[in-house]
């Protein structure tokens, strides 16, 4: 399935993330999600000449998700947030000095609504703006009617308090991505695109010409700077172990200089933080296979063998939210049935 809707026949429902599940998680933010609020808004933070990060809050949250302002005469935004981070995300980019005729580009990792679900809105803020996007995911930015429907069966009114819709971009500001293709900011910077299916089949990776910074958005996993423990993210429908690990490889080979998250932050050491991105993906994989083999509960032996220990229970609703069990569960479940289907024709 090339977007994030319902499986056929699986009784699944897609949530903000694109994710597919049968019930809203039930750790789903239960300290009190709020929309964005400017005055709350973290300061950019400069993470390199030209690079700088901004935290979206979503829900409130700070260090949850993040944003990334690439300077320059044509300056690109990777990633918006939800739609409830963009009074925040306006406000961090005001508070740079960008005004509304200035911005060039905004590209989207992939179209779930923690990473997209502003866009619509940014664009409008931002006219000029060119939105890139993977081939995959187009078409819902332009129309995100079934994407949104999908996500408000699962979370109803919690939907609009924690993520907020996500708003139709004009399909002539729509500019699809392909794979190593470069986006231009001017003073001879680009950015190249990197198809980068694994966590979803719409998902793309943006590597900086200038600071080598490798902007991964999910493909690498969620490492939360409360948390401290990188854990991937494996959600249905679109889940594939095996693009994944193609995609970190891939990631490898371009030796970037470092790795920024979606979740969260940039990170150093880049080599070994994208060989333990693999270790850990193929760790979670054989415990959920031998717990799915059996007939066990997939999710109750992820949860006994990588329980985050020695974390206060407010960040681990955090790591729930991003790249929860049941959802990592869910995603490594259904590749490995679909695998299997696929052998056995």
């Amino acid at each position: 399935m090339d977007a994030p809707t319902p499986a056929p026949n699986s009784g699944d429902h897609v949530d903000a993330h694109g994710h597919s599940h049968a019930h809203p998680h039930p750790h789903a933010h239960p300290h009190g999600p709020r929309t964005g609020d400017p005055a709350g808004a973290m300061a950019p933070r400069r993470l390199a000449d030209g690079v700088l990060e901004l935290d979206t809050m979503l829900g409130g949250w700070s260090r949850v998700t993040a944003g990334y302002l690439l300077e320059g005469p044509q300056p690109v935004l990777v990633e918006t947030g939800s739609q409830s981070s963009v009074p925040v995300l306006l406000a961090s980019l005001e508070s740079v000095g960008l005004g509304p005729e200035d911005l060039a580009g905004i590209v989207v990792t992939h179209i779930h609504l923690d990473h997209a679900g502003g866009v619509g809105d940014v664009a409008a803020a931002f006219p000029r703006a060119t939105v890139y996007v993977h081939a995959k995911g187009a078409r819902h930015l332009a129309d995100p009617t079934r994407l949104v429907a999908s996500a408000a069966l699962v979370y109803g009114d919690l939907l609009d308090s924690l993520y907020g819709r996500l708003s139709p971009t004009d399909a002539d500001r729509l500019h699809v991505l392909e794979d190593l293709e470069e986006v231009d900011l001017g003073a001879g910077r680009t950015i190249t695109a990197i198809d980068s299916p694994g966590h979803a089949k719409h998902h793309l990776a943006l590597h900086d010409s200038q600071s080598g910074i490798l902007f991964a958005g999910d493909a690498v996993g969620v490492r939360l700077p409360d948390i401290g423990v990188l854990r991937p993210a494996t959600p249905p429908p679109d889940f594939d172990l095996l693009a994944a690990r193609e995609s970190l490889r891939r990631f490898s080979e371009r030796r970037p200089s470092g790795v920024a998250l979606a979740h969260y932050g940039l990170l150093d050491d880049p080599a070994d933080l994208l060989a333990e991105a693999d270790e850990v993906l193929v760790s979670w994989a054989e415990v959920a296979e031998e717990a799915w083999r059996a007939g066990g509960d997939v999710a109750d032996a992820l949860s006994a063998r990588f329980a985050i220990e020695g974390v206060a229970e407010e960040h681990l609703a955090k790591a729930e939210v991003l790249s929860g069990v049941h959802s990592n569960a869910a995603g490594l479940r259904r590749w490995f049935e679909t695998r299997d289907r696929r052998e056995a024709d």
